[in-house]
């Protein structure tokens, strides 16, 4: 039987430190998304099994192809994909076949920089420019077009700032943006104002103590979001120290990560990161999910790891034009998340940052989208489509129209099929100025 490389659990995929040693072993599939392997021990000559990081087909024959030298387990290093990432659209060129929108020197004027890891990089379709992931993070000429209504900072988060690096929108809630980078950048991010620029160490300490500082005094607030940039970048032993301050805070019951690293980067959810975030429940997480083809075995395995932990999962999705604006892909994607224990929870109308029109849709497509799912699949795989307003008036759900009008005393309500039904009324129904159809 073919024997194979692996690597001891509290190493797989490592998080820091040297190289560890090469382990072979027989292999045994139990599972689709762990995959376990029976390990000799060298001092006592027995075989345990630990669990094994994944590796889908096609990054496994990317890797071999662009990476030939590159062993599993430094592909599997979190910190090897950062180092590595694709930073200029020349360093593309051997990846995918450049169109004349993507290789254009105007690119250079874009708002936000380059980078994609090298494992989202090999679930690029070399060859469709059209490929709903390929799009959202190889830039495109379009950028650099400025439409009406558009601007660098169209939410109004900046006006909403008591102190550098935090959000206070809503009463008992504030957003603590941690840090500025990304391991992948998405096109359309809402804040490319701001990240992109440093080199990964998180913004200055300075400055989230002073976060901390207005979290302390300000007793409303029991809810912390926790985002950027994407803070799951940041070392463990940082995020350690910033849940450990949070939980400190008698009036904060609840944190949250909003994050896109199971989706760019699931090397990143190792074994100790898991660990330590257990430790700071109730902790729950946001996932940026964007396409079907997003959901691959190594995805899979980082979701495991996290729902193992009792971490609760939620995901949030931009409504993208050409990219994921049909009811079959949002199926595809909300249906494919809930196998993974991840449930819908937004979906975002795109935010009119600085030239963002290509990927923006009519209202009604994202209505559509909606009807086309409710009624027709399960309610966990439905999301809540919003629109975030902009100037800051926070997030306003938007639903396809159900409730029809009175009569005879009687609601009228329309249903997934359009069929209209009727719903007896009670003590003062109807309003006076609802009294009939």
């Amino acid at each position: 039987m073919k024997s194979e490389i692996v690597l001891p659990e509290e190493f797989e995929p490592p998080s820091s430190g040297p190289a560890v040693p090469r382990l072979e072993a027989v292999g045994h599939n139990l599972a689709p998304a762990v995959h376990l392997r029976r390990v000799p021990d060298a001092s006592s000559k027995r075989l345990f099994h630990v669990p094994r990081f994944p590796e889908n087909p096609r990054t496994r024959a990317f890797r071999l192809r662009f990476f030939p030298d590159v062993a599993p387990q430094e592909w599997n290093d979190w910190r090897w994909q950062i180092q590595h990432r694709y930073r200029d659209i020349e360093d593309l060129e051997p990846v995918v076949d450049l169109i004349k929108e993507e290789r254009a020197t105007q690119i250079r004027g874009a708002q936000l920089p380059l980078a994609i890891t090298p494992y989202y990089a090999s679930l690029l379709d070399p060859h469709d420019p059209s490929q709903g992931i390929r799009r959202s993070v190889v830039p495109l000429r379009a950028e650099c077009v400025r439409s009406p209504g558009e601007a660098e900072d169209p939410l109004g988060e900046e006006s909403d700032s008591p102190v550098k690096g935090l959000v206070h929108r809503y009463p008992d809630r504030v957003l603590f943006l941690v840090t500025d980078f990304c391991s992948t950048y998405c096109r359309y991010c809402t804040r490319s104002r701001m990240v992109g620029h440093r080199d990964g160490s998180g913004l200055p300490q300075s400055q989230w103590e002073e976060a901390i500082r207005y979290i302390e005094k300000t007793k409303t607030v029991r809810d912390v979001l926790i985002s950027g940039g994407d803070p799951l970048t940041l070392p463990d032993e940082k995020i350690a120290w910033l849940l450990k301050r949070l939980r400190r805070i008698r009036h904060v019951e609840f944190l949250r990560i909003g994050t896109k690293v199971p989706a760019v980067l699931p090397q990143r959810v190792t074994p100790e990161l898991v660990r330590m975030l257990k430790r700071f429940h109730p902790l729950w997480m946001s996932i940026h999910f964007t396409h079907p083809a997003e959901l691959t075995s190594e995805t899979a395995c980082a979701c495991e790891r996290l729902a193992n932990a009792g971490i609760p999962l939620g995901s949030q999705t931009v409504l993208l034009k050409g990219i994921n604006d049909r009811v079959e892909t949002m199926k595809a994607l909300f249906q494919g998340l809930l196998r993974l224990r991840v449930r819908p929870y937004y979906l975002y109308q795109c935010d009119p940052i600085l030239g963002s029109s290509h990927f923006r849709t009519p209202v009604e497509k994202g209505l559509e989208i909606i009807a086309g799912l409710r009624g027709h699949t399960t309610g966990y795989a439905v999301p809540t489509y919003v629109i975030d307003a902009p100037g800051g008036g926070g997030k306003i759900p938007l639903l396809p129209e159900t409730v029809v009008g009175w009569e005879n005393g009687d609601l009228v309500l329309k249903n997934y099929q359009s069929r209209l039904f009727r719903y007896p009324g009670g003590a003062g129904d109807p309003p006076a100025e609802h009294a009939s159809l």
